[in-house]
């Protein structure tokens, strides 16, 4: 097996992991195995469109048009790709939607690092509204609320975010926090019940109330009365900070979300126009590269017209010798010649290649017969270049015959093979099947039989 193929069938492996993970929603994990497969093939489209759909899954369309478009660009034509870029782009209200949620999350992140969760809370919220599969999404509510010791709302979070995608560390850890802070929080709970057996609790929406049991009311009405009083005090308080204050500071949020909102399109503005200059200088890069190869092919024809014409001259003259000239003939693309210099190099190797390929076939018998397998490789690989089939197949049969001498089986077997194909009704066929056969059939006495056949096929 080759290099290529152990790459490509290294490729498929991991395609066929990342669609296992993928069926049960897995996308973390099937986007880590789809990306192997990639670095292994980057030209596997299957592996490419699975990608971009798990993205999709993620609530990530941008990263999911990217690798479509990706895709489109290795293969145009019969790619489901296609269907994915034009299904998108047929809904565009769904798109525009997309892309404002993306904004709207991006926007709660500057107010995170600002220290506005409420800010960045609500605006989570409409993400998710508008845009349910969008993981990230999920994962950063779960985290502010639980930055802000909202337990119950933040397990809600991530017990979406973990339906979406059932690897995601990210996911697993805070789950794994939020359940480690129930636990501590059951057992602190467990640890004030034993010291104080004078105490009731009970549930008031999410929360644990413990209140101790008073023996006499009576005797302590006056200090409840207090006690109430304070506590509508602080109410009121209360009530007018959350009422008053934000009816204050609304303009002024007002003006600072319209601000940055602005900030965020002109950021994505320089990143389409940096996008855009890219694409350019790549293009520029891909032109500069086929002129060079432009180049180099015409260099290339160039050199090939004129060992034609340099050799035709000598032959003409008859002051080189054949395999001089035979020499420079093997260098010359005859493909790259125009059709004055193909008629050139036809009036040469009329004459000139019949006559080499008799004179280097009777050369590469005597040397098979003194066992210098490697001259006698050298003279039929010429020969094979002037004329494949040459004697009805037989020098292609003392080529494989050579190869197999000297050790390079594989060699042979290509030879053997192709004799088999290419020249099905000749002698030299049989005797390549017949060696072929011998060595399926293993063993000893096939060894010998392959001999056998060899000095067969020397003798013709």
């Amino acid at each position: 097996m080759d290099y290529t193929t152990k790459l490509s069938y290294q490729s498929m492996y991991w395609y066929n992991d990342g669609l296992k993970k993928a069926k049960i929603r897995d996308l973390s994990g099937a986007i880590t195995s789809l990306k192997k497969s990639l670095q292994y093939n980057r030209d596997n489209i299957a592996s490419r469109n699975l990608l971009g759909l798990v993205y999709y899954g993620r609530g990530d369309v941008m990263e999911a048009l990217v690798e479509w478009i990706l895709s489109k660009n290795f293969q145009s034509h019969d790619n489901i790709a296609n269907y994915y870029i034009q299904k998108v782009r047929e809904n565009e209200g769904e798109l525009e939607a997309v892309n404002q949620a993306v904004k709207r999350y991006n926007q709660s992140l500057e107010y995170c690092r600002q220290n506005g969760e409420d800010l960045a809370i609500i605006q989570l919220k409409k993400v998710v509204a508008a845009h349910p599969d969008f993981v990230k999404a999920h994962q950063l509510l779960a985290l502010i609320y639980m930055h802000t010791e909202q337990y119950a709302y933040a397990r809600q979070s991530i017990r979406t975010a973990y339906k979406l995608d059932t690897t995601s560390e990210f996911t697993l850890r805070c789950l794994h926090e939020l359940n480690q802070m129930r636990k501590s929080r059951n057992v602190k709970i467990k640890e004030g019940e034993k010291k104080d057996k004078h105490t009731i609790t009970y549930n008031l929406g999410n929360e644990m109330i413990i209140q101790p049991i008073s023996n006499n009311l009576k005797e302590n009405a006056g200090l409840h009365t207090v006690l109430n009083i304070a506590l509508g005090l602080v109410v009121g308080v209360a009530v007018m900070a959350f009422l008053v204050l934000p009816g204050i500071t609304a303009s002024r949020e007002e003006k600072v979300n319209k601000q940055a909102i602005e900030f965020s399109d002109q950021i994505a503005t320089q990143k389409a126009q940096i996008s855009a200059l890219k694409k350019e200088l790549d293009e520029y890069r891909s032109t500069s590269e086929e002129t060079e190869d432009a180049q180099a092919t015409a260099a290339s024809t160039q050199e090939s017209y004129e060992a034609v014409m340099t050799v035709k001259e000598h032959y003409l003259t008859n002051d080189m010798s054949d395999a001089a000239m035979l020499e420079e003939l093997l260098k010359v693309n005859p493909n790259s010649l125009g059709t004055k210099g193909k008629e050139s190099f036809d009036d040469v190797t009329e004459n000139l290649y019949p006559r080499m390929c008799t004179s280097l076939y009777a050369t590469s018998q005597e040397n098979f017969n003194v066992a210098n397998y490697e001259m006698a490789i050298t003279n039929l690989e010429q020969v094979m270049k002037m004329d494949e089939g040459y004697n009805d197949g037989n020098a292609m049969l003392l080529l494989a015959q050579s190869y197999e001498k000297s050790g390079a089986q594989d060699q042979a077997n290509l030879k053997y093979q192709k004799l088999v194909e290419s020249y099905p009704d000749t002698d030299a066929a049989q005797t390549a099947k017949e060696a072929l056969d011998a060595q399926n059939e293993g063993g000893g006495d096939a060894e010998e039989g392959e001999e056998g056949e060899e000095g067969d096929g020397q003798d013709e």
